[in-house]
Parts: C-alpha cells; structure tokens; sequence
C-alpha cells in the first residue's frame, strides 16, 4: 500500500515536472483521495493550479499544506503568492511575513512582502527592504521578482542582476526545437505570444499595430497561453491576427514545437518577466530570431531573447550594457497606440465623478503599486501649493484607499481632497471620464505606459519625472513623440515645480493642451507605426539570414 502511494504521487511530480499541469491536477486528486494527510502533495498540486492560474483553489491547496506542515516556508509564500493574485494583498503580506520567520533567505519572499504592501500603500520599512533587496541581489540571491523589482527600483544593474537570477532559476537553457534551418516563405511569418490577449493594457496598446500589419508581406500569428476572458477586446485581437492559435493546457515544450512545425521566423515574447510569463518557450528557442516586446520595459537578462524592441528615450546609449538584448530602436514612441485614441463617449459631467467643480483636477490611474512615498510626497506638496485642488485616482481596495487618506492627513494635506475613481467595465467610457483631468501626474521609478498613453488620447497633460531605467522613461518617452520636453521633469523639485506652475499658467496649459490635440495625431498613427515596426522586422530578418549575430541598430524610418 505505501509503495503504491508512493509510487502514484512520484506520477503526478512528474507530470508537475513535465509542465502537463491538469494532468497533474487529477493525479494528485486521485492520489489526495486516498492520502490526504500529504503536505508534500496538497503543495504541489497548489503549483499545478497557480500555474493554471486558478488561485483561488491554489490558496486553498496551499492552505492545506500549512494546516499539515505550518513550519514549510515554502507553502506559507507560494499561498501568499496565490493571494497576491487574488487581491488579497493584507493576508499575502502576512504569509509572506511568517515565511521569512521560517526562512529568512527564501527566494523571492522579501519581495512578494514588499509587493503585497504596496498594493496595500502600506509604505512602513519600505526603505529598510528596498536596501536589503538591493544587497541580497548584489550578493546573488534572488530576493524579489522581476517585475516587482521595477517598482522600487531605477537602477538598470540592479534591474539585470535580478532577471538574470531568475531566469538561472525559472528558464535554463533547453534543447532547441529550431537547429538552423532555413525557411523559405512569401511572407515573413510573425508570432505574438502572450497570457494577456484579454482586457488588459498590453492587449488594448497593441491592437492597432495588428489591425495595420500589411498582410501582403507579414503573416502574424497570435498564439495565446492566458484565459479567455470574453471581452470585447479579446474578440478584436483574435480578428487582428490572420491565424490565432489558443494553447492553454500546453507545455513549453509543445507550445515551442507548435511554432518550430509553423515555421515561425520572428517569435515575440509579449510577457517578459511578468505575472503568467512562459520563458521556457523561447528558452527552448522556438523560432531562428526571438524579441521581447512591450510587455516588460526592462532586459529579461536572457541570452535565448535575441532583441529588445524599444526606442532612444527609454535606453540610452549608456545603458546598453545592462540589457542582455541587443536593442532595436523604433524612430519614436515605442508604444503603439491609436485605435482608441479618439473619444466615442461624451464626457460626463465632473459632479457625476465625484469632482467638486471649479476644482483643479489633478490625476493618476496607475496602479497603487507604483505609488512609492517620495511619489506621494511630491503629489501632496503639489495639492499644498494649489489650492481648491484635488488628486484623481483609480479606486483601491480598502487599505490601500485607508492609507492614502492617512498619508495625505499626515502630510497636512485634507483627506478629502483625495477622490477615488471605481472602475468602469467600459474602457471608451473611462476614457470619457480621464478627459475631466487637467493634468496627469505621472509615477516614478516605474512610470504609467498604458495610462500615459490613455491621458495623452484624452487631451490631457502628462508631467513626468525622468527616470533612470527603461521602465521610468516611458513618459519621456511619449512627451519627446509629441514635442513637450517642458513638461520632463529632471529632478523631484523640477516635477513639483512644474505641476504648480501650470495652473497658475492657465494661457500656458491651454497651449499645452492644444499641442497634444495637434501632435498625437502623428504619435497615434497606427499605419505609420506599423510601417517603421515592419521595417525593423524585417531589418533583424535580413541580418539573421546573413549569418550574423544579433547587433543593436536604429530604424531606417523616420
């Protein structure tokens, strides 16, 4: 008896091992039905459904696990993980906790506590955690994800030591399912590959490149491992590739062999290092030519991603060195945009938001996550020096909205003047709603991309801090595509400065206004972005099938 349970819970490690995750999921229901007295399996079977992105059973797993073995580290974070993705951000903060009691070097703990607090803007130790990440990364270990790095972080070093131990942990290199051979089609064959063809930011910035790829030349591919939402948004990317290809269920492994057997020439990674993210697939390089692409502004610190698709503003050249990528630059903006750039909605009344009118509307729709306290320091300095002003930002859950108010009374700031926008299941209708702002305050060292984008479609101006990484550039970014370098700031005194000055310079902010309705029309011209994006296709096409290795290089177009 115990060598046959023993034997069946070795099957279904396999199939966790093997990356067959459902298969994996009935393996350890058969085998929990007869042993449910298992840690061991009631945690691996929580993996198999996080990986499934089904948390809510995940947690449930997990909890299991911590019922039967309350001293595993291990199931105490992966259960605060699972959490995190459900917004249960004060719970995964307390996992977190007691996993680094149990282990206080344990991989990526620190930064998930660190990521559960700031979505709750609970910015108590912030400081002490930010030095012991940034130590623990320079000492190689791996103390926070990626992507969670990113919003504490602005240093491009620290940036690619954290992707590189991740990846070292999460995607070694595997056989490759592509060994040189040379393809031969009319027409260049494109694969997106995503978990995010769904209603989010990614799916909505991409979708006017796709809806203007000249099918003449470009046969792109959509090939999608995330849940299948039903939004409105997800029908129209699935109508913007020519061929779309749903592969949930499918290991890396399979999902690398589908593209080989496609004869995929240019394989996008739309992920990078964030939530959902499958490198596996690229590590086991799936097509002649791989690049990361919009999804992740920072390097994947992966020697199997051969481009980086981003522009001058966002990667100077004194930070090449600190991308593991060669880099592609686009002529402007590397952010796509247009198909929603015009308004369809009219724009409600302010009373219906909940603005007081006459008010000065200051806003920020970004996550909370990205708020750090010097951010939220400049905000409240900014609502000192205007008065009758008030900050605009997205709905958080309960601490977070708690904490801001506390933080806002504490800064001599009433917390009154901070009001909250719910969300609203119409994007065009939100869109309606931004353009009641007077000015977009952007985030920093992690900027808003999607947001800024949304503002400047809006009519809205959008004051930035310069950053000093790929991710705090993409205001500058879109401010250089639209010919307002006034409103890039270079310092924290500069950005308060400005953001104080413009409502006080009314003649000068309707000017400003005026500029953004003239110019992103150019920055919002989907035909042309899909133009130059082409071209740098198909120049990276042309060098690989020379013989030559990835090179940085800069785009023709103009």
């Amino acid at each position: 008896m115990i060598e046959s349970a023993q034997a069946k819970l070795q099957n279904a490690n396999r199939l966790l091992a093997l990356g067959r995750f459902d298969v994996a999921i009935r393996a350890y229901d058969e085998f929990l039905a007869a042993w449910p007295g298992s840690g061991e399996a009631w945690h691996n079977r929580g993996i198999a459904l996080a990986e499934t992105r089904r948390f809510a059973l995940a947690a449930q797993s997990f909890g299991r696990a911590v019922a039967l073995r309350p001293d595993s580290a291990a199931s105490w974070n992966n259960r605060g993980m699972s959490l995190l993705e459900l917004g249960e951000f004060e719970q995964a903060a307390l996992d977190h906790s007691r996993a680094l009691e149990l282990q206080p070097d344990i991989p990526d703990a620190r930064g998930n506590l660190v990521i559960a607090k700031l979505n709750c803007c609970d910015w108590r130790d912030l400081e002490e955690q930010r030095r012991r990440i940034a130590r623990s990364l320079a000492e190689g270990q791996p103390a926070i994800v990626p992507f969670g790095n990113l919003f504490i972080s602005g240093s491009p070093a620290d940036q690619l030591r954290c992707a590189q131990l991740w990846m070292a942990r999460h995607a070694p290199r595997q056989e490759p399912v592509w060994r040189g051979e040379i393809y031969d089609h009319d027409r260049l064959r494109v694969a997106y590959v995503s978990a995010d063809f769904r209603d989010h930011p990614v799916a909505r910035l991409i979708l006017p490149l796709l809806q203007n790829h000249d099918r003449q030349k470009f046969e792109c591919f959509g090939i999608s491992y995330g849940p299948d939402d039903g939004s409105e948004i997800r029908r129209r990317i699935i109508g913007g590739f020519e061929n779309f290809i749903d592969v949930r269920g499918g290991s890396d492994a399979e999902i690398a062999t589908l593209l080989r057997r496609r004869e995929i020439d240019i394989a996008i990674d739309l992920m990078g290092i964030t939530w959902g993210c499958r490198p596996g697939i690229f590590a086991a390089r799936c097509a002649p030519l791989q690049a990361g692409y919009l999804g992740f502004a920072a390097t994947t610190g992966a020697d199997f991603i051969d481009y980086i698709i981003a522009d001058r503003a966002v990667i100077p050249n004194s930070e090449r060195d600190f991308f593991s990528e060669s880099i592609t630059f686009l002529p402007r903006c590397y952010l796509p945009g247009g198909c929603d750039a015009e308004i369809p909605e009219p724009a409600p009344l302010r009373d219906q938001s909940g603005l007081p009118e006459g008010a000065f509307v200051f806003c920020c729709f970004s996550a909370n996550y990205k708020i750090l306290p010097e951010t939220f320091a400049s905000w409240m300095a900014i609502l000192r020096g205007v008065d009758g002003s008030v900050l605009w930002l997205s709905e958080p859950n309960a601490a977070a909205k708690a904490n801001l108010r506390r933080e806002a009374a504490e800064r001599g700031v009433s917390p009154d003047r901070l009001v909250f926008a719910p969300h609203l299941p119409s994007y065009s209708g939100h869109l309606a709603r931004v353009s009641l702002a007077d000015l977009f305050l952007d985030t920093s060292p992690f900027n808003g991309h999607a947001t800024a984008i949304d503002a400047i479609s809006a009519g809205v101006p959008v004051v930035t801090l310069a950053g000093t990484s790929m991710s705090g550039r993409a205001g500058q970014s879109v401010l250089t595509s639209l010919g307002l370098p006034e409103l890039i700031a270079h310092s924290r005194e500069e950005y308060e400065q400005t953001a104080i000055r413009l409502p006080r310079q009314r003649e000068e902010l309707t000017a400003v206004r005026e500029k953004i309705i003239r110019n992103r029309v150019a920055l919002f011209d989907a035909k042309a972005y899909a133009r130059e994006f082409e071209h740098v296709l198909l120049r990276m096409h042309d060098h690989q099938r020379s013989g030559r290795p990835p090179e940085s290089f800069l785009s023709g177009m103009s």
